[in-house]
């Protein structure tokens, strides 16, 4: 109380702080890196993360890119290679003319040699980056790139990919948070009992939505979905919050008219309860931590921090909001669009056995349509954006001219014997699906000395430790083909060189669903667990915990099961997240209607009637709470043209709806029938109560 008493006393500058706090919170918001390519968090230790780490040491490259050119002349497509290698960045230019003179007719070449690189209508050159692939300079040699290139070029590879992103990002993500803003507040507008009420909830959550975009500076720089998704998931898990403070303040006021006393007793009450919500959501962000593929860390660290935030938002400057501006704000009082629900608690209680039956006939479509979506989910990044891109167009003149759908890289031991190297890449000729391989010992010919090259070819493709090479492959980035073929590349490899690595994008691609299948597993089972415990705890209760987690879980189960029903594929990375974030979120709201079952069972009264009040008084909260969630992120899963952020807010929309209609139909019925165990495995409630009528 003490604590209470000092945030109402000392409002004014709880508000001058919060101002001045945001000056650095721009400054760290500034200085905060975004990374769009989603291979940098695979493990260190894998041979394809190894693989490029060596390729940038050694070589000198990092990002590559194929550039497809229709209907040019060999000499302009000459002199366009010579600007190109003058674009800051570009350590390689790789077009037939760095093995062979110009002078030579195309005709002349090995068939290998011109195949790799022509066709009737176009020519294709390698370009390698002396920078990562992802890294902010090698962005900008894109850009440049296809800016001297124009209309007849066509520039591929991951860097082309996370260019657009990128750019595509930027252009959307203020249309995210002004998408979240105006729904949210239209939804609690109608569903609150004032029309100035959202716009303070509003205000409070954006400082602390701001604080903790500005504090992810301490972590140097965060994925791009954590940067789209991190300010309406706070938005949309933290506006419970706000609503109960204004519902405790109201309260208070019935019971005395001081209302700075009022606010002290409100925020006492409030912050027990909305510690109690914001634990299970925390441990929820906090289970994606556990994933290997550190994406997962990436946004679980930042979202746990904003919960956090959030809540002391909600008890500082919150309060401090409502108490200057609580004239105006009891002045747009109006009454709520939620109707009384005696009603329907009674009908709800009268219908729990056919609500039973319900439950029961649910779980098993909706858990395996839940399986199978996991399978069916997508790998390939390029897909999560609109087909206009011009990444997606020049993988599609890729496709078409070369029937070349991903490209592999090959690095194998400079001292691995010629007569080795050749048998070796003989081999993987031979693997299903790879159009061609090119190296030193391809593109010259086994009857050339390699001695014979001039420096500045042989270095193109060999150090003093390592040969390059490249495999062409028709089928396409994380397809199941390709994945198969990398398999199989990868063991002819090991047999000739056993230091040898595959990597590029399908390998990369291959490492990641790899690691990301067993992330699923591992982030359900932390999560289930440590929200179990949460709710034992709270609760004091050993079966509640079974209980609730059932009725969220099948509500998770049936969200992330339509997508099968309905032909869809997701990205990889939503069902992973949505598993854990809809848990963590949408628990609250059976933890809240729990809490009251107990308050009036303990008081005596009979299971049904105890049910009956705890659904009627919990139910506007969960609509309002609920409906909240749903507007903060369906208008940004409509609007996106990027289907990942699309997916995961419509995912997260959905999945609000589901909850709140499971936790008021099903967790009553549910409550009902086990209600005696209930009883017995509870600390301070007993079975036997006397019973009432309803």
């Amino acid at each position: 109380m003490h604590m209470a008493n000092a945030i109402v006393k000392h409002r004014i500058l709880i508000l001058v702080l919060c101002m001045l706090l945001l000056i650095p919170t721009a400054i760290g918001m500034q200085n905060t890196r975004i990374n769009y390519d989603m291979l940098d968090y695979l493990p260190e230790d894998m041979d394809t993360v190894i693989g490029q780490n060596a390729l940038m040491d050694d070589f000198g490259k990092g990002a590559f890119s194929f550039i497809v050119v229709e209907d040019m002349p060999r000499r302009d497509v000459a002199a366009l290679k010579e600007k190109l290698q003058q674009v800051e960045h570009v350590e390689t230019v790789l077009w037939y003319d760095s093995v062979a003179d110009l002078s030579i007719p195309m005709e002349m070449l090995p068939k290998k040699l011109y195949d790799a690189f022509n066709t009737e209508n176009a020519t294709m050159m390698a370009v390698f980056f002396d920078s990562a692939t992802s890294a902010d300079v090698t962005m900008d040699a894109i850009r440049e790139i296809r800016s001297i290139c124009g209309r007849q070029c066509f520039v591929s590879g991951m860097s082309a990919l996370v260019t657009d992103l990128k750019d595509l990002c930027e252009q959307e993500e203020p249309v995210y948070v002004a998408l979240a803003v105006a729904c949210a507040c239209a939804a609690m507008m109608l569903l609150l009992d004032g029309w100035l009420v959202p716009f303070v909830f509003l205000a409070s959550i954006g400082v602390s939505i701001l604080l903790n975009l500005g504090s992810n500076w301490f972590f140097g720089e965060i994925s791009y979905i954590t940067k789209a998704l991190a300010s309406v998931l706070q938005l949309a898990v933290t506006m419970d919050y706000s609503i109960f403070l204004w519902h405790s303040y109201n309260e208070q006021l019935v019971h005395t008219d001081d209302h700075q006393q009022a606010m002290a007793q409100a925020i006492c009450r409030t912050f027990s309860s909305v510690l109690g919500s914001s634990i299970t959501t925390v441990a929820g962000f906090a289970a994606l931590c556990f994933m290997s593929f550190t994406l997962g860390r990436d946004l679980g660290l930042v979202m746990a921090k904003g919960v956090v935030l959030g809540v002391v938002g909600c008890v500082t400057l919150l309060p401090a909001l409502i108490l200057l501006l609580d004239k105006p704000l009891q002045r747009t009082r109006h009454r709520s669009l939620i109707p009384d629900m005696r009603g329907f608690s009674k009908a709800i209680c009268k219908a729990f056995p056919l609500l039973l039956v319900l439950f029961a006939l649910l779980i098993w479509p909706a858990y395996s349509g839940y399986a199978k979506t996991n399978d069916e989910v997508y790998y390939d990044m390029g897909q999560c954006l609109p087909e206009d891109m011009e990444y997606v167009i020049a993988n599609s003149k890729l496709s078409e001219e070369f029937n070349i759908a991903s490209t592999h890289m090959l690095l194998v031991s400079a001292q691995l014997p010629r007569r080795s190297t050749e048998q070796m890449l003989t081999e993987m000729e031979q693997v299903e699906g790879v159009k061609y391989v090119l190296g030193l010992e391809s593109v010259v010919g086994p009857l050339v000395p390699e001695e014979i090259l001039p420096d500045s070819v042989r270095s193109i493709l060999k150090s003093d430790n390592w040969e390059l090479m490249l495999i062409n492959s028709e089928y396409k980035v994380a397809s199941d083909a390709v994945g198969r073929q990398v398999e199989d590349l990868n063991a002819i490899l090991k047999r000739y060189d056993p230091q040898g690595m595959l990597i590029g994008e399908a390998p990369c691609m291959k490492d990641m669903i790899d690691t990301t299948g067993h992330d699923f597993q591992v982030v359900n089972a932390v999560s289930i667990a440590a929200i179990f415990l949460i709710i034992a705890l709270v609760e004091k209760s050993l079966s509640l915990p079974f209980i609730l987690i059932a009725v969220i879980e099948l509500a998770v189960f049936i969200n992330l099961g339509l997508p099968h029903y309905l032909g869809q594929s997701l990205p990889f990375i939503a069902p992973i997240c949505i598993s854990t974030i809809q848990l963590g979120a949408t628990v609250d709201y059976a933890i809240l209607m729990t809490t009251r079952y107990k308050t009036e069972r303990a008081a005596g009264r009979d299971k049904r009637e105890a049910v009956g009040i705890a659904l009627q008084t919990s139910a506007p909260s969960i609509l309002v709470s609920g409906f909240g969630l749903f507007a903060a992120t369906f208008g940004v899963a409509v609007y996106s043209n990027i289907d990942i952020v699309s997916s995961m807010c419509m995912l997260m929309a959905r999945g609000a709806l589901i909850s709140v209609v499971l936790v008021l139909l099903m967790l009553p019925a549910l409550l009902i029938l086990c209600d005696g165990i209930v009883c017995r495995t509870t600390r301070g409630m007993k079975p036997g109560a006397k019973k009432e009528t309803v």
